[in-house]
């Protein structure tokens, strides 16, 4: 035993090196030395070679061309594809149709009626005022228009992602399968697969419904699988030795014991299908999105904020009675519940027979209050007085310039300039400390991906924007986020807004922040800001609010003052939390920097974007992909969890 003893200090490393991330340090530039001397010699140390790019432009132009000539008269469009466009059509109009048959009226008095059976009286009140404000803001027809298209597309995204969720939540293999597709689906831009729905279904409401529904099952799919493989184990095990079939325990156990997940599955894919309502207009889905991307065109906030206002509100609506319901779940129902949902139907069916008998299926022209003029005059003088010429502080364009001269310009022709290869040692580096070889594997794979797609450049570019945003969401976001989580007023403040914020389309941010700061790099960093903060904050609340209150005490037993307990126990403590915040905040950041290339965001945006403008398939798809390989790199870098660590041990 003197011996072993003895020999043990004389074996073991030294003591820096024994540390993980020094030793992941010390392995990578073993690794470096080798391979970089190497690879800057064959190819250089500039930008992304030449050698190792792959021209993708003359297949995807074939694929595109043969779509086009064959739209009209292949058998895979006339017997398959053309029925499906067909039974699109069918459904939202047959909706459409029989929301205007019920009238303004009957449509209020059903959900209103709905939203009390299904979450109680102040979501029925709600839900009557947010239709009631559509009317008076003059949206009442947009409105319908968008209720049809997404309650289509809302059905179609949950019975595909139930379905792919039943398969990945049953089968092992069938999750393992699923996982990469649905990340693909969910990271993939909207604009990027507009353009191959385009190009299979034309301009019209088959191609946004099919557009919104790739967008919107994803999370579906995800929490269907989440419930089912979580189902408790010894209830399955109880079911069982009772003798059941498969099927039958899928439909008395698995799926009961799964329905919070099933519920706010439907939640989220509603949210995610209002949120595409704005981007599918740009294809001919009509209805509220088309106002706004008009509005856009033009510049118009009055008329940006009239249409935005009823996505806003249906969002709002839907999320608090879905949400509401699902809080219910497992309640015992009232002894009357039957005989009060009868009453509320028959309600709603003589609101709608007095509006039909009346003649009042219309929204009264009279009764709308028009605010687009108001609204423009006061971003007419917010322009005038805060675009610039503020004495001390500058006006908004000048911290734009300001802004874009010295931190997007430097972080952009810095990324630029640093050798192809040391990108990817720091994206393995990074990747490598916070996870495993596993994970800096493919982080540098994906950041690899896009110089090979040939968009190295603009890819960097994007990457500045988002490193960009990001760092003033976080900080922002953290400070907001941990102010909530001490004072309870300041979260009753801040939840309407964040509400607000989270559910305005994406294309609304746009108007008035280009408005404020004009066109350029720094509006699309300032929309993404604002887009992502909400996530950040709330997610940065709750962690803080969930640490051990005994842990808490302690500290303060210990004389510990408040500063002293947040950066000592509550910001340790909740780091899984600020972790997922970091993460969510770059995926949100990297969607609307994607949008920001309609406002002179560039980079990828712009690529993708002219890819749809110009039925560019080859140019669309690859920024597309470029943009996943980015998001998948930075998902891989920010998001360090605890089961990549043990699969990586």
């Amino acid at each position: 035993m003197a011996t072993l003893t003895a020999a043990t200090p004389n074996t073991a490393p030294p003591g820096v090196l024994r540390r993980p991330a020094v030793r992941k340090l010390a392995a990578l530039a073993v690794v470096a030395a080798v391979l970089v001397p190497l690879a800057a010699g064959r190819w250089g140390s500039g930008a992304w070679p030449d050698a190792l790019t792959v021209d993708l432009s003359g297949p995807l132009g074939t694929a595109s061309d043969w779509i086009v000539d064959n739209r009209d008269s292949h058998p895979l469009f006339l017997h398959f594809l053309g029925h499906v466009s067909n039974a699109v059509v069918i459904a939202v109009r047959a909706v459409y149709l029989a929301l205007l048959a019920v009238g303004w009226a009957g449509v209020t008095a059903v959900a209103a009626l709905t939203a009390w059976r299904v979450a109680g009286i102040r979501s029925a009140l709600g839900t009557a005022a947010a239709f009631l404000a559509c009317g008076l803001l003059g949206m009442w027809v947009p409105t319908m228009q968008t209720l049809a298209l997404m309650v289509v597309a809302v059905a179609a995204s949950v019975v595909a992602g139930a379905l792919l969720g039943l398969a990945a939540g049953l089968s092992g293999r069938m999750h393992r399968a699923l996982r990469p597709v649905l990340d693909t689906m969910q990271v993939l831009p909207a604009f990027a697969y507009l353009l191959p729905v385009v190009l299979v279904f034309g301009i019209g409401v088959p191609a946004a419904v099919l557009a919104t529904v790739v967008y919107a099952a994803p999370p579906m799919a995800r929490l269907t699988a989440l419930g089912l493989r979580g189902a408790d184990k010894e209830v399955l095990e109880a079911v069982e030795s009772l003798g059941t079939t498969a099927r039958q325990r899928l439909l008395t156990a698995r799926l009961p014991l799964a329905r919070k997940e099933l519920l706010l599955g439907l939640n989220q894919t509603i949210m995610m299908a209002l949120s595409m309502a704005v981007i599918a207009s740009v294809i001919g889905a009509g209805g509220l999105g088309d106002r706004v991307y008009q509005a856009l065109a033009s510049v118009d906030v009055g008329a940006a904020l009239a249409a935005g206002i009823p996505i806003v509100l249906l969002a709002v609506v839907l999320d608090r009675v879905t949400g509401a319901a699902g809080a219910r779940l497992g309640d015992a129902p009232a002894p009357d519940a039957r005989l009060l949902g009868a009453c509320a139907l028959a309600a709603a069916a003589v609101v709608a027979a007095a509006g039909r008998l009346a003649g009042r299926l219309e929204w009264p022209e009279s009764w709308e209050v028009g605010i687009a003029e108001p609204v423009n005059r006061a971003v007419d003088w917010m322009t005038a007085h805060l675009y610039s010429g503020v004495p001390v502080v500058g006006g908004t364009a000048d911290w734009a310039g300001r802004f874009t001269t010295w931190v997007l310009d430097p972080l952009r022709d810095g990324l630029q300039w640093l050798p192809w290869w040391s990108v990817l040692l720091i994206v393995a580096a990074l990747a490598w400390l916070i996870g495993t070889w596993r994970t800096a594997l493919t982080a540098v794979l994906a950041m690899a991906a896009i110089g090979v797609l040939g968009v190295w450049g603009p890819s960097l570019d994007t990457l500045s924007q988002v490193l960009a945003a990001v760092a003033v969401t976080l900080v922002v976001g953290f400070a907001a986020g941990i102010a909530a989580a001490r004072s309870d007023r300041v979260e009753r403040l801040l939840r309407p807004v964040l509400d607000v914020f989270q559910t305005m389309p994406q294309f609304v941010y746009l108007i008035p922040v280009v408005a404020l700061f004009g066109v350029g790099r720094a509006p699309a960093v300032a929309a993404a800001v604002v887009y992502a903060l909400p996530a950040v904050v709330r997610i940065t609340a709750q962690g803080l609010r969930q640490v051990d209150p005994a842990a808490l005490e302690s500290a303060r037993s210990l004389g510990a003052t408040g500063a002293q307990q947040l950066r000592q126990v509550q910001l340790p403590l909740a780091r899984p939390a600020l972790l997922l915040a970091v993460n969510q905040g770059v995926v949100l950041v990297l969607a609307v920097v994607i949008i920001g290339g309609l406002v002179g965001g560039g980079a990828l945006g712009y690529d993708v974007v002219f890819g749809l403008a110009q039925g560019d398939l080859a140019t669309g798809l690859v920024a597309g992909a470029a943009i996943v390989c980015l998001g998948l790199m930075l998902d891989r870098v920010t998001q360090p969890t605890g089961r990549r660590a043990t699969k990586g041990a």
